[in-house]
């Protein structure tokens, strides 16, 4: 599988959006707010953490936890790209700022 180029990542993520609010236009009437952006993300990451729990045992899924953990932690990163878009920050700044801060907290 290709590696992902961040810039790229998020640029494929804008425009997937984009059609999703296609969708919700067609079907509500409006796209959806930022809130409930929000709450799909959280929802999604509930889901990672019962995917975890069955891919390590711990709650009965069955066979298809992988696929689907892998989907869900795939989506997970897609909606904080999303998130930080439509709320004006750059995702990237972000990230490196949140690394750099926590590399030195933990230097010693």
């Amino acid at each position: 599988m290709k590696e992902v180029d961040f810039n790229e990542a998020i640029t494929r993520s804008q425009k997937i959006r984009e059609l999703y609010h296609e969708l919700e236009r067609q079907h509500h009437g409006s796209e959806w707010t930022i809130e409930e952006d929000a709450l799909a993300f959280l929802t999604d990451a509930g889901l990672v953490g019962r995917l975890t729990m069955s891919q390590q045992g711990r709650w009965p899924k069955g066979d298809k936890t992988i696929p689907e953990l892998e989907h869900k932690l795939g989506e997970s990163i897609w909606w904080l790209i999303i998130l930080a878009d439509r709320m004006d920050i750059n995702i990237q700044d972000a990230l490196e700022a949140f690394l750099t801060k926590t590399e030195k907290l933990l230097e010693k």
